[in-house]
């Protein structure tokens, strides 16, 4: 009842030009295409955490939800608390973040901008930047935090 090989029996001493008359297996092996799979799944599975761009900097907790993604990779601002200003992952001077801000909003479709600043600095530093963020032409300034952090309704963490 299984698959086999078929053979055919013409009777006599009489010989096929294939050895017993079996005929070619015409199954694709897909074993090593798996492998392959296999192989490249753990790769990207090792590789994808390394691939995240960032500065070590202590987010302020908040129990915000986190906002939705985008096609387009959105612009980065961080400050941190050393005092510096990196945009994306290039640091920048406080005086010319205006002017390559500009540009950088004339090339884009999207006017959002996540601005990530350490907690520890202060409040007065976080909305100079936004200021300066809405002057280079970027409206939509979403601040980055931690998840998990105390809420305001009294219901605990």
């Amino acid at each position: 009842m299984g698959a086999g090989v078929v053979q055919k029996t013409a009777g006599g001493s009489r010989r096929r030009g294939r050895r017993g008359g079996r005929k070619p297996m015409s199954d694709i092996n897909v074993t090593p295409f798996v492998d392959v799979m296999l192989v490249l799944l753990i790769v990207f599975m090792v590789a994808a955490p390394l691939l995240t761009v960032g500065v070590p900097i202590e987010l302020p907790k908040t129990s915000a939800e986190a906002l939705p993604t985008e096609q387009e990779e959105p612009l980065t601002i961080t400050l941190t608390v050393d005092g510096r200003v990196l945009l994306m992952s290039n640091e920048t001077e406080s005086e010319d973040l205006i002017g390559q801000l500009r540009a950088i909003a004339a090339e884009r479709t999207s006017q959002k901008v996540f601005l990530r600043a350490d907690g520890a600095i202060p409040y007065e530093r976080v909305v100079q930047v936004m200021g300066a963020l809405n002057s280079g032409g970027f409206s939509e300034i979403g601040l980055v935090t931690d998840m998990g952090g105390p809420s305001m309704d009294g219901q605990g963490n």
